[in-house]
């Protein structure tokens, strides 16, 4: 049960939202389902992944110095590897490069990979493919991130039991009555995600 547990995918551990809300174990598949579905749709909208895991990526290389990494906040980076056209990849050592802000810090902002000029004398050099811890466990979530994610959970929550998924009760409007679909995420919950979703250019 505990190893279940742990592998759930959600913002928040399933006991505080059961607490929080007020429910015990007759509603654990639903609020499971609602968690996992709620973590998802706060990684989608926000277009990251803030979980904890393993990142393999690859950045092709064309001189700059200062390489951006996709997710953040970075925890740990394992390898940085060389990739040419023709010779085999390369481990460069991490007196090479370095890791701003320092890993570990649980800064919201994105992390990047600052080289040394030698990096420039590799011949051939095409990409780089870098090996990293990014994202937060599940204790360490900051506070407005894990509160969207109770409040969408329990707001799913409340469509479900009331069996009425996708649509809100009747709405006077233009003096008509009627059934209209509802929103797929509440406002509130937009706001106290907006500091974290991912700036697109």
């Amino acid at each position: 049960m505990d190893t279940e547990r742990k592998a759930l995918h959600t913002l928040i551990p399933l006991e505080d939202f059961k607490v929080l809300m007020g429910i015990d174990d007759r509603e654990d598949k639903i609020c499971r389902f609602c968690l996992v579905t709620s973590t998802f749709s706060i990684e989608q909208y926000c277009k990251r992944r803030f979980l904890r895991k393993t990142q393999f990526e690859y950045i092709d290389f064309y001189g700059d110095l200062i390489l951006p990494l996709r997710e953040y906040p970075v925890f740990k980076v394992s390898a940085v590897y060389s990739l040419f056209a023709i010779s085999p990849s390369e481990l460069i050592e991490p007196d090479f490069y370095q890791v701003l802000p320092d890993c570990g810090t649980d800064i919201d902002l994105p992390f990047a990979l600052s080289f040394s000029p030698a990096l420039k004398r590799l011949r051939g050099l095409q990409a780089l493919k870098v090996v990293y811890f990014s994202g937060y466990t599940q204790g360490r979530v900051p506070a407005d991130l894990a509160s969207a994610c109770m409040e969408l959970a329990a707001w799913n929550m409340n469509r479900y039991r009331g069996r009425r998924i996708g649509l809100t009760g009747n709405i006077r409007g233009n003096g008509k009555e009627g059934e209209h679909f509802e929103l797929s995420m509440p406002e509130n919950v937009k706001g106290l995600l907006e500091p974290y979703r991912r700036k697109t250019i």
